[in-house]
């Protein structure tokens, strides 16, 4: 299977708005970083992990034409906002799209997209079938398979993914010892690093790093990162870690 990294940097993006700092007017193009998303690709099936502000951009950069499903991780709006333009793909396969998701995110959806989920729709708007997800689900979206683990952004429940040997964690800096067996001889693993700095939510470089060392991961890229990380081509990583970028693509 090939993951594409649709988006690599936190809420805000990269650069951020009004800043000039030096990241942010870094002219490496790998500096320029979308909120964070990932594609999913095998031979039949396409699977979308989150949809930010910037989803209709990520799917016009990696051409897709065609996409089976969203999964999300939690329901802040740097993963959920973007759920609106999965319409295109609506009026291209001429079915609904397909939505996996907890609970808690599942409400927000519908308050936040309410006009998606009213009684009497207005034409146009977007069709989705919500599925939903708890901690120990395993599923299948064509031949893709899927298995959640639970993990902690600071109080609130996010759900993390794994696919055969690939686990993908995103917005998280605690993740229990239940959780962790989940995780552990993963041979890929795509973890959040924030910045260099402690952060109340998010893993920090220091503590993905320990993180991936723990789990026993062969290679590992990071994710999620801010302005605050620095400049990509002077962040010095052992040689098994990488630094995502937008656009990158791997397989597993």
């Amino acid at each position: 299977m090939r993951l594409t990294f649709l988006g690599t940097g936190t809420s805000q993006g990269i650069p951020v708005i009004a800043c000039e700092c030096v990241v942010c007017l870094s002219t490496d193009t790998r500096d320029k970083r979308l909120r964070t998303s990932v594609l999913i690709e095998s031979e039949n099936t396409s699977v979308a992990i989150d949809s930010g502000p910037d989803f209709r951009q990520q799917m016009l950069n990696s051409n897709q034409k065609n996409l089976d499903a969203i999964v999300y991780t939690h329901e802040h709006k740097d993963h959920v906002a973007g759920l609106d333009d999965v319409r295109a793909f609506n009026f291209k396969s001429k079915k609904d799209m397909e939505v996996y998701c907890s609970k808690n995110v599942m409400s927000a959806l519908k308050r936040e997209f309410h006009y998606i989920f009213s009684k009497f729709k207005y034409p146009g708007v977007p069709s989705v079938n919500l599925n939903l997800l708890n901690k120990d689900s395993h599923f299948s979206i064509g031949d893709i398979n899927f298995k959640t683990i639970e993990v902690m952004h600071h109080k609130l429940s996010v759900f993390a993914y794994r696919i055969n040997d690939l686990v993908y964690i995103t917005d998280a800096n605690q993740v229990n010892e239940r959780e962790l067996q989940k995780i552990i001889g993963c041979k890929t693993l795509i973890i959040n690093a924030l910045r260099k700095e402690a952060h109340l939510s998010h893993f920090n470089l220091e503590q993905a790093i320990e993180f991936s060392e723990r789990v026993g991961a062969e290679k590992v890229y990071l994710i999620h990162l801010s302005h605050l990380m620095g400049k990509h081509a002077e962040i010095d990583l052992p040689k098994h870690i990488e630094i995502a970028y937008d656009g990158l693509q791997i397989t597993f």
